[in-house]
């Protein structure tokens, strides 16, 4: 069955069409398929231990034997060097997207000529901002590992 195309404002277009999803819905039949069977032949096959020691129920952890209570506490500076690595690696994802609409070749000339300098004036003080928080975490020793 063949749609006839739509005229829109951008021109004749070729009209809405499900059959351009069939790929899509065999692709997700087959992921469901497959994870289905995978569940279902660790439970009907032998797959499994048939001899169930201390050994074999211990927990696996990368390796190496679980030794303690799971219930240890971790040292703060674990996740302080955490939240700062999320901290300056998002403030410097945001200069990405202002570089490319700024000095890209493709970005509009009249969004430059309106807002390039107030644009600039803001990655200045956006870039003062972040210099001042790693100087700061620097000069209280954020950095060092002890």
């Amino acid at each position: 069955m063949t749609v006839p195309p739509v005229q829109t404002p951008a021109g004749l277009e070729p009209a809405f069409s499900l059959e351009a999803y069939y790929p899509v819905l065999v692709y997700a039949v087959v992921a469901v398929l497959f994870a289905l069977t995978t569940v279902a032949a660790t439970h009907l096959f032998p797959f499994k231990p048939r001899k169930l020691t201390k050994v074999k129920q211990m927990a696996y952890e990368s390796g190496m034997d679980p030794v303690g209570s799971a219930r240890m506490q971790f040292d703060i500076k674990f996740y302080l060097i955490a939240i700062l690595f999320l901290v300056f690696d998002v403030e410097l994802l945001f200069l990405y997207p202002w570089a490319v609409i700024a000095y890209g070749e493709s970005g509009d000339q009249l969004w430059r000529t309106v807002f390039g300098r107030v644009a600039f004036l803001e990655i200045l003080v956006f870039m003062a901002t972040f210099a001042i928080a790693y100087v700061y975490s620097w000069k209280r020793g954020v950095f060092q590992w002890r």
